[in-house]
């Protein structure tokens, strides 16, 4: 009944040679990314990593969270027991977890025995998910369930191994079956139970057999594990370590040098972060179950986008190694390892993918470095982006608009320009603000209602700037580059410090994006700002609130996902109509974009369903009068779609302009 160690041990150093080239194949790739440093905050990020890889805060909040929890822990806590396996197969008769100390061996086993039972009901959980309610019909692969079936063998092998040694244990000792079971089963209580149905006469087959099966089994995973998607078992805990600290919402810089190549078109032109990450993917289908472009049938689909990055880099490692041309492009129409033009456009960078990933890997800013590609590199972008282009490099703003025009907002109404040393804010008024038709009167209220408070704000009025939000999630650089420069300069001259925006890509923009410019700014939200002076007293709903009916709120993206500014908005409005707003049923971090960011406020859907109109139809389910928004993208892109969907009676309003309706009237 002892393992034979002279053909357990060639083959357990094969298995162990083949898993280390896998891992070295692959794992030596990320070396060809380029460097970034994840290396700082040490202590924070092992505090994240015991948080988010361990306790997998992020897979418990899904829906079968808890059963890839399940299947996690018993992996850690069989580790244990598949390490003693090894060694016994190599040493038979000196290693033995039985060996150790009775306090210590008994709930070590006890441990053992119940990680196996759940892991193996976890496993049969999610093989019967795979066949009858999938995440993303590719999740039927053979490769996961050849995995499911491996883990299925272990368990089931180490039940036969446990039980025939309990058996034997029994039949030596010429124990009383019924009371020796009862002792065993209080250390080993699944396998004392399987050992009472075994048949004496038997038990040195059943145990070879077991034993070889769990050999085979476990020698093949160890083998096949760098090989397959599973890799992320070795990846997924170093991903979580290295994550982004930061909210990733912003772009890292590139200097402008004539001759150079900017953005991504290669794999070796992403980090070693970035290509780690192509590794960590988990393939759990979660990124694409909330992308607005993949739900809407569109052809971008991050958890694609990751594994053709990840198929790319095996492709054309090797090359890129020798200092040689890929042969699969990463861009373009090459099948598996190529990523679309129309994909790489279709992203609306609400960050929902991030968001959702249990391993924390960063989709968004990846495509937006190919879209820097195209557009810096090539010239190649949507025709429907010239305009765009052209108005923002020669008149600072989307419609091309003259800058005198900034000011027509105010015309009814009594401003001041923004002083330096005098002036407490900077009201940045932003572009749709400034000359959309709609947005003007979001402007109107946010200056009524600081005059109100006694607030001591003033505009740059002709002298102010787009942001250049847009252009940058295109992959303008060169653009933003421009605009971050000249405002970066304004704003320093005019001494500005606190600055208040009543867009959230303006304050995402400022607040995150400017930093790499050196410019450190207080910037505020104008529902952060109105939910603090309602809270200062200095802004009085009064007792009869604002009658708008059926309120429902939609989350901005920038504002919500980028910057965690979730409650104010919604603080605003029960102060102002006396009751909290209805929520839609993807509300707060799983909420779902209108459609408008990215730059893609700019070009026409032309695939699939329209994205404002998906929300749209979620709002309306909860039979709202008003749909309350904090951005002036979503107001255009929900009054747009309350008008395909033929809703009458359904109005769009701004918070800003809520609170006014309560205060002013």
């Amino acid at each position: 009944m002892t393992p034979n160690p002279s053909i357990f041990t060639p083959l357990l150093i094969a298995s162990l040679a083949v898993f280390a080239w896998g891992c070295w194949k692959r794992l030596s790739l990320i070396m060809l990314g380029a460097p970034e440093n994840r290396f700082d905050s040490v202590g924070i990020r092992i505090g994240q990593m015991l948080k988010y890889a361990f306790g997998q805060k992020r897979v418990l909040a899904k829906p079968f969270g808890l059963n890839h929890f399940v299947i996690f822990w018993s992996f850690l806590i069989l580790l244990v027991a598949n390490t003693e396996f090894i060694l016994n197969g190599m040493f038979p008769q000196s290693i033995k977890l039985v060996k150790l100390p009775f306090e210590i061996y008994v709930p070590l086993a006890f441990m053992i025995d119940i990680a196996s039972l759940l892991a193996l009901v976890a496993v049969c959980i999610a093989t019967v998910r795979r066949i009858v309610s999938p995440p993303y019909p590719e999740a039927r692969s053979l490769d996961a369930f050849f995995i499911l079936g491996l883990i299925a063998t272990l368990m089931l092998a180490a039940f036969g191994l446990n039980a025939t040694e309990l058996a034997a244990i029994m039949i030596r000792s010429n124990s009383d079956p019924v009371s020796f079971l009862s002792v065993a089963a209080q250390i080993m209580p699944v396998s004392a139970r399987i050992a009472g149905l075994l048949p004496p006469a038997h038990l040195g087959i059943i145990h070879a057999g077991a034993w070889w099966a769990h050999a085979f089994a476990l020698l093949t995973f160890i083998s096949y594990l760098p090989h397959s998607k599973h890799m992320h078992i070795l990846t997924a805990i170093p991903n979580c370590f290295f994550r982004r600290l930061e909210k990733p919402n912003t772009q890292p810089r590139e200097e402008f040098v004539i001759g150079n190549s900017f953005g991504v078109a290669s794999v070796d032109r992403y980090s070693w972060k970035d290509l780690l990450d192509s590794f960590s993917c988990t393939e759990c289908g979660r990124c694409q179950n909330v992308c607005p472009a993949s739900i809407t049938g569109k052809p971008l689909n991050p958890r694609a986008v990751v594994h053709d990055i990840k198929v790319n880099l095996l492709e054309n490692g090797s090359l890129l190694k020798r200092g040689e041309r890929p042969l699969t492009p990463l861009i373009g129409e090459g099948g598996e390892g190529s990523i679309s033009e129309e994909s790489i456009w279709g992203c609306t960078t609400c960050g929902a993918c991030m968001e959702a990933c249990p391993v924390f890997i960063e989709q968004m800013p990846k495509i937006i470095r190919m879209r820097r590609h195209l557009v810096e590199t090539e010239a190649r972008f949507p025709e429907e982006l010239l305009n765009l282009f052209e108005n923002m490099e020669g008149r600072s703003n989307p419609w091309g608009i003259a800058p005198s025009e900034r000011t027509k907002w105010c015309a009814h109404i009594e401003t001041r320009p923004f002083e330096k040393d005098t002036t407490e804010y900077l009201f940045y008024v932003g572009c749709a603000g400034s000359f959309d038709s709609r947005s003007k009167h979001v402007s109107t209220a946010v200056a009524l209602l600081l005059d109100k408070a006694g607030v001591s704000w003033g505009i740059l009025g002709k002298d102010e700037k787009c942001c250049g939000d847009s252009v940058r999630r295109l992959g303008n650089e060169y653009v933003f580059d421009k605009l971050a420069r000249e405002n970066v300069a304004l704003f320093a001259a005019k001494g500005v410090k606190k600055v208040i925006t009543q867009c959230p890509h303006c304050f995402s923009t400022l607040k995150n994006d400017y930093r790499q410019y050196g410019l450190e700014l207080e910037v505020i939200h104008h529902s952060e700002l109105l939910r603090n002076l309602v809270q200062d007293g200095r802004l009085n709903p009064g007792t009869k609130t604002a009658e708008f009916g059926n309120m429902v709120f939609h989350d901005s993206c920038y504002l919500g996902r980028h910057n965690d500014v979730y409650d104010a908005p919604r603080e605003v409005i029960k102060a102002a109509t006396g009751s909290a707003p209805l929520e839609m049923e993807r509300s707060r971090d799983n909420a779902f974009c209108c459609g408008a960011g990215g730059g893609r406020m700019w070009m026409e859907e032309h695939t699939g369903e329209r994205i404002n109109i998906n929300r749209v139809n979620e709002a309306i389910k909860q039979q709202p009068d008003t749909i309350c928004v904090a951005c002036p993208y979503c107001l255009t892109m929900f009054e747009d779609g309350l008008k395909d969907v033929k809703t009458e009676g359904v109005r769009v309003r701004d918070v800003a302009e809520v609170m006014a309706e309560a205060v002013l009237r």
